[in-house]
């Protein structure tokens, strides 16, 4: 059944799942229903006008009804989605943000995409709609989202970055290029994205390697060309951010 249909169901939560080839792209779009979009297997990107991010197995990115997106299969994937009504019982906010989905949440998740269409209000598809609804309210934030800041000098930056993350220059020589000090694109991005300079570069390079690995790259390739001194240093980054060294992440994610 097509996604639009399931957004119109009688019921608070619906899922669907589909799976993608590697460059699936959903182009851009909204929905009438808050969204969890969750990758079962390979990596996906999402962007919309706010910000950037990535989802790798293991992972969710919350999307707020009516926010203009679009989700890209970075590997092959398996998308499980579920579109919740505002009666849901879940508090999704009003920005895009990535969760971890612990394994309990994953099963319930691929559990209710299968559930029929007139599954009933009570009995066991009842419970399991209940115990998933709990526990996607304790879901907890993860380090994969790349807010962009409104400014246009701070954002002529965050593009640039964008395009070729392992720039390494410091804020005093984008300042000379986009026209303001270094103070104010410090106080931009730290107003903006609600983190410092050096924090959104280092995710932006997070992001960036997450993509180039789940492409097959090597891990000392994607290190140096994303400007780090030394494969140690990517590994203690990554580390730092996702718990785990990077091939214990590939392994983890199945490969590209």
């Amino acid at each position: 059944m097509a996604v639009q249909d399931r957004q119109h169901w009688p019921k608070a939560i619906v899922g669907y799942a589909a799976d993608y080839p590697r460059g699936h792209t959903t182009g851009r779009h909204c929905h009438e229903r808050d969204q969890l979009v969750h990758g079962e297997s390979g990596l996906l990107t999402m962007r919309a006008d706010h910000g950037a991010w990535v989802v790798p197995p293991g992972y969710a990115v919350w999307v707020p009804a009516g926010v203009v997106h679009e989700v890209r299969a970075a590997t092959v994937a398996a998308f499980r989605t579920l579109y919740l009504r505002e009666d849901a019982g879940v508090l999704v906010g009003s920005r895009c943000r990535v969760v971890r989905v612990p394994s309990l949440v994953r099963e319930l998740i691929g559990r209710v995409c299968q559930l029929s269409a007139d599954y009933p209000i009570t009995g066991p598809e009842a419970r399991l709609v209940a115990v998933l609804t709990d526990e996607l309210a304790t879901l907890p934030p993860a380090p994969l989202d790349l807010p962009m800041p409104g400014d246009r000098r701070a954002a002529g930056v965050a593009d640039a970055l964008l395009a070729t993350p392992a720039d390494n220059r410091d804020l005093a020589a984008w300042g000379r290029l986009v026209g303001a000090s270094a103070r104010t694109l410090a106080r931009l991005f730290q107003r903006d994205c609600g983190m410092s300079f050096g924090h959104w570069r280092q995710r932006r390079r997070l992001l960036a390697a997450l993509e180039r690995l789940a492409a097959g790259e090597a891990v000392t390739t994607v290190a140096l060309d994303l400007g780090y001194a030394s494969p140690s240093a990517f590994i203690v980054m990554f580390r730092r951010a996702l718990g785990v060294a990077p091939t214990r992440y590939l392994g983890e994610m199945g490969g590209p």
